[in-house]
């Protein structure tokens, strides 16, 4: 009787009930294999973001906190502390944000947006949230001020009123300042936009405010009128006090600075053009390009300091954006590599009306974030902890490895120490707040960037941080183009010749392949050592698609070097002799770029083992490469494009196969094309696209230069014509598998999978370990295919009969600059590679499952007896960009990121769907490009073109994520205010203090009209202000300073009822003496 198993039977209803996956009729040899991943492992949400924030337009920096914030033209806002502390938050509206204001030392922050609305920050939780917000509906935002320590904000606009809002409320305050009472009958015009408004650092109770036109006003807050108005008939762009509180500075768009005294408003005490020519008959210097902003900071042992950004003259065109030091007589111009956003200097103190002691200029340029050290001479530039040059070239890729090997990090680390520039600031980096968050998680991580110029980074990822290893330069190999007139005619791209299209990496063995966009591939060797290499070895490889021209100079068949050597064999030896034109002037057998022929200096680190490079055939320019693979076990390399594909073994510097796709094929193949005729006719546009194939560092509708896949780009007229006119190789897998039905035991195989969703297999015979390997030749057989999916060929892998899942095999790594004579070489070229694939006595009936994933549709292939077990249609309409097979904690998946934006896993092998989001729909190419999902959890995309922002799809990583967050705000006591001194006590000669709430509240000044402004309450409101205040550091702070002011009352009551016991002690004996004296008179004497 046959067994009953309800497994099965819900299984089936599951199968019939659901999209999953339904496990094909006649899978005999499968018996269900028990899978420990569930839905509930999976979750996704953002965890970090680095890189510089992209397009920045405004900065504020809090002097106690000594934390950073950036907001940009998209409304992101960005917050820096120490290194390895930082964060990122996004206004909702997407507008650019126009200005900041910390609440210093208290945890919050004030931004104002280009849609007119200002919100308030609440910083002490480790994911800011907004608690208010407030929309202006009749008045354009211009600039804000909040004074230390206060809370009633000050907002200018564009009609030249003020504003007062009470940050703690976030309600407008019925007190106005108009601008036509501001300037009354001084001018007849408006005076246009507030530029400026700041208060009196020794008087609270006068505010200056700067209009654009050149007036400049000081309001008395209390009786409600002008004091003085200073005109000027230059434009105004910012104003700066002394700490003095009697002189402020105005800096103007003809490039001067006005210096005025309060008290004298007729006319500018100095006038300074710092950068026009002073003409000899006393006129005025020549007008300079605009002053954007001026700062003014006083020290107390020697003289004051001007910083200014802008200035210069007109005649100094070409010249980079500066910044300007004013020291004494010293006047430093410092020139920076973009154009100047912002910049503030960074004093000892946060009280305006102190001597203000700067020690740092923080500069943000468009690209780059720059801090000065203004206390050692020639002001030298800090060096910046933070990943923010992740754009020095454009990033055209991306790789991200979780949990790789523990002494990669630091291998990478030593050789790429050897790299750092000298001459940097020796003190610390001054933006230190915050503290590190107490993440469990221990393994390492890293990201390799390719970018645009040829260079590669390696990035230590590991928790949450972001540092730059180690960088490699790939354009190294090949000779410079000094000017544009020398660029060789050969070049297939008319910019970035050098840029990574591909990466291919083994981190066991450090093996490293890169492909680039001119069609070239280079093999690097890791090496502690530094060697010169006296000719670079060089493979050049003709990829030609003519069916009908089998004579023609390519390896055909299964041909290997042993039995019918093809001419690229032979170019290691005379690489310099095979470029050549042919007497008609047709570009044939000539690669892309030119190799450098002179000795090549290695440094330690990435060396080069290898060049290959395709070459013109009959005047057509080679495509470009769309997969790349390397395994360090088998030492091979193997790439592919629309043209076919090569197998190079890089220990003996061969070509072991030269194929085109159809030769692929076995002739009784079902998948077997019909050959066509030659594509010579159609070819001239094919090469005219490629020669002009500009690289995607920014959007471009061209998906095939990202991940290993060619059938990329998406428009309505990309269907069957262009694809079945080519069938493109976009990807491989190395691996010991069944590659027939009868395959008793494991072969060492490659998988190839097509555009068209064909998956064939090679078969390679491996000689044996050792010198054997140098000497006899690896045997390459093609032999047809093995499965065929809708769409794209993504990603392959394999299970073993457990559904564990199998690593290709991999050599560990050596040295190999070790010295000829050595020990150690002999021992490490005898060492067997590791193979982590079962061993070949295995049963039969202990099969493997292969994964095959393409644009469409996932299987998984019980082999060997190839039946397709599993099945799941990943979507109809749209596309998959990235699939990868990831080890969770809990066992592996298949995890893919679909055009449409949905991010989904799969469960291996049943594919049953575990999560499916919509994240982020495809917007840009770049994150098609950059997208790449790794293990336990992790995946990262370019979401800017400067900056990566990391996910997480794992749900232990989600609910661990507070931990590993940093904390942005620290309890920090203020410091003590300015001393005001005896006389300026005595005679009232400090700061005068202002009683705001009486002025600003609502009892003094009524309501403001409702319909100015909409007050918004954030979604961080009043339950993230206590999950803020819940914090045990938080309660211990304000118990603490609590109790200092309970203790500092409590000290002053005792002093004071001293006073009254020692007063209350003369009177009684004052008493005694006067009852002494008058007791024995009569009431008549007194």
């Amino acid at each position: 009787m046959k067994k009953f198993n309800i497994r099965k039977v819900l299984d089936g209803l599951t199968a019939v009930s659901s999209p999953s996956p339904s496990p094909q009729l006649g899978a005999k040899e499968n018996e269900l294999i028990p899978e420990t991943l569930q839905s509930e492992h999976f979750q996704l949400c953002k965890t970090v973001r680095h890189g510089f924030p992209y397009q920045p337009s405004s900065m504020a920096f809090d002097p106690v906190q000594k934390i950073l914030a950036i907001g940009t033209q998209n409304g992101a806002l960005r917050l820096f502390g120490r290194p390895g502390v930082e964060c990122y938050c996004q206004h909702e509206s997407g507008a650019a944000v126009i200005q900041l204001q910390f609440l210093i030392n208290e945890g919050a922050l004030v931004s104002a947006l280009s849609d007119d609305s200002i919100h308030l920050w609440n910083l002490r939780q480790k994911r800011p949230a907004v608690l208010h917000s407030l929309k202006f509906s009749k008045e354009r935002i211009t600039f804000c001020h909040l004074p230390f320590q206060s809370k009633w904000l000050y907002i200018g606009s564009e009609r030249g009123n003020i504003h007062i809002v009470n940050v703690e409320s976030f309600t407008l305050s019925g007190y106005t300042i108009m601008w036509n009472k501001a300037i009354e009958l001084s001018s007849k015009a408006h005076p246009g936009p507030v530029v400026h408004i700041s208060d009196n650092p020794m008087d609270e109770g006068k505010l200056i405010i700067g209009f654009e036109s050149g007036i400049v006003v000081l309001w008395d807050l209390k009786s409600k009128r002008a004091d003085y108005r200073y005109t000027y008939d230059e434009a105004i762009h910012s104003v700066a006090w002394h700490h003095e509180g009697k002189q402020f500075i105005c800096s103007h768009s003809d490039g001067t600075l006005t210096i005025w005294n309060i008290k004298s408003p007729a006319k500018p005490a100095q006038t300074i053009t710092p950068h026009g020519k002073q003409p000899k008959d006393g006129k005025k210097p020549e007008p300079c390009k605009p002053i954007l902003k001026v700062e003014y900071k006083t020290t107390r042992a020697g003289d004051p300091f001007m910083i200014f950004s802008g200035g210069l003259s007109y005649d100094t065109v070409g010249r980079r954006p500066c910044l300007t030091v004013m020291h004494g007589k010293s006047t430093a111009v410092l020139e920076m590599d973009y154009s100047i956003v912002d910049f503030l200097t960074l004093c000892e103190t946060p009280y305006p009306n102190d001597f203000q002691e700067p020690y740092a200029v923080v500069v943000l340029l468009e690209k780059d974030l720059v801090v000065i050290d203004l206390a050692q001479n020639g002001y030298p530039i800090f060096e910046n902890p933070y990943p923010m040059m992740i754009h020095e070239s454009p990033v055209t890729c991306c790789e991200y490895l979780a949990d790789c090997p523990v002494d990669l990090i630091p291998a990478l680390y030593s050789v790429g120490s050897r790299q750092k520039r000298q001459g940097y600031s020796k003190k610390e980096w001054p933006i230190s707040g915050g503290n590190w968050g107490l993440g469990t998680q221990s393994y390492p991580e890293i990201i390799i960037t390719g970018h645009a110029d040829g260079s590669v980074k390696f990035w230590d990822a590991s928790a949450i941080m972001l540092q730059v290893l180690y960088k490699l330069k790939t354009a190294k190999v090949f000779e410079k183009v000094r000017c544009k007139e020398e660029k060789p005619s050969t070049e297939i791209v008319d910019e970035d010749p050098f840029a990574i299209q591909l990466m291919s990496w083994c981190p066991e063995s450090r093996m490293l392949c890169v492909a680039g966009v001119s069609a070239h591939v280079i093999i690097y060797r890791f090496s502690k050592q530094e060697i010169t290499t006296e000719v670079v070895q060089l493979l050049e490889v003709r990829l030609q698609y003519e069916l009908n021209d089998l004579e023609s100079p390519e390896g055909g068949g299964d041909q290997t070097p042993g039995t019918s050597p093809s001419p690229q064999t032979t170019a290691p030896q005379t690489h310099t002799s095979t470029s050549s034109n042919s007497s008609d002037g047709i570009r044939d057998n000539i690669p892309c770029l030119k190799v450098r022929s002179s000795p090549l200096k290695q440094s330690s680190g990435y060396q080069v083992e290898l060049v290959v490079q395709l070459v013109w055939v009959s005047g057509e320019p080679p495509q470009q490469i769309s997969s790349l693979a390397i395994n360090s076990c088998y030492g091979l390399v193997v790439f592919g494009n629309s043209n076919g594909l090569a197998v190079v073994d890089y220990l003996q510097k061969t070509v072991l196969l030269n194929l085109g796709i159809m030769e692929l094929y076995s002739s009784n193949d079902p998948y077997q094309r019909q050959l066509r005729s030659p594509r010579k006719s159609r070819q001239p546009s094919g090469a005219k696209m490629s020669r002009k194939l500009s690289l995607p560092t920014e959007l471009k509708p061209d998906l095939d230069n990202r991940d290993n896949s060619f059938s990329r780009s998406r428009s309505s007229s990309v269907t069957s014509i262009d694809k079945e006119a080519r069938e493109a190789v976009t990807s491989f897998h190395f691996c010991e598998t069944y590659n027939r039905k009868a395959d008793g035991g494991l072969t060492s195989s490659l998988w190839v999978g097509t555009s068209l969703g064909t998956v064939l297999a090679i078969s390679l015979s491996m000689p044996p370990a050792g010198e054997q390997r140098l000497l006899q030749p690896v045997i390459v057989s093609p032999c047809g295919t093995l499965v065929r999916l809708k769409g794209s060929i993504l990603r392959m892998a394999f299970l073993d009969s457990t559904g564990s899942l199998l690593p290709s095999a991999f050599e560990p790594w050596y040295e190999p600059n070790a010295p000829a004579n050595g020990e150690e070489r002999d021992k490490v070229r005898k060492r067997r590679p590791v193979s982590v694939s079962p061993s070949t006595s295995q049963e039969l009936n202990e099969n493997q499952y292969a994964v095959v994933c393409s644009e469409k549709q996932a299987k998984v292939i019980s082999l060997p007896s190839q039946t397709c077990v599993f099945k799941h249609n990943i979507t109809e309409t749209s596309f998959v960009l990235r699939a990868d097979v990831v080890q969770m904690n809990a066992g592996i998946c298949l995890a893919c990121f679909c055009a449409n934006g949905h991010i989904m896993t799969l469960s291996l092998p049943g594919l049953r769907p575990l999560l499916d989001v919509n994240y982020l729909p495809l917007t840009d190419m770049r994150i098609a490009r950059t997208f790449c999902f790794t293990n336990l959890g992790q995946a990262l995309y370019l979401t800017s073109p400067t900056e990566i922002q990391r996910i997480t799809y794992s749900q232990e990583v989600c609910e661990n994520l507070q931990e590993t967050l940093g904390e942005l705000f620290t309890p920090v006591e203020t410091p003590e205010a300015p001393n005001r001194g005896f006389f300026k006590g005595l005679f009232g000669g400090g700061a005068q203090s202002l009683d705001r709430e009486d002025l600003f509240g609502e009892s003094g000044a009524g309501k403001a009209p409702r319909s100015l402004a909409q007050h918004i309450p954030g979604p961080g409101g009043i339950e993230g202000m206590k999950g803020a205040a819940s914090g045990i550091v938080g309660d211990l702070a304000r118990a603490r300073i609590a109790l200092d002011e309970r203790g500092q009352k409590l000290s002053d009551v005792e002093e004071r009822t001293a006073a009254m016991m020692a007063s209350a002690d003369s009177f009684s004996k004052h008493a005694h003496e006067m009852m002494l004296k008058c007791k024995d008179k009569k009431w008549y004497q007194f």
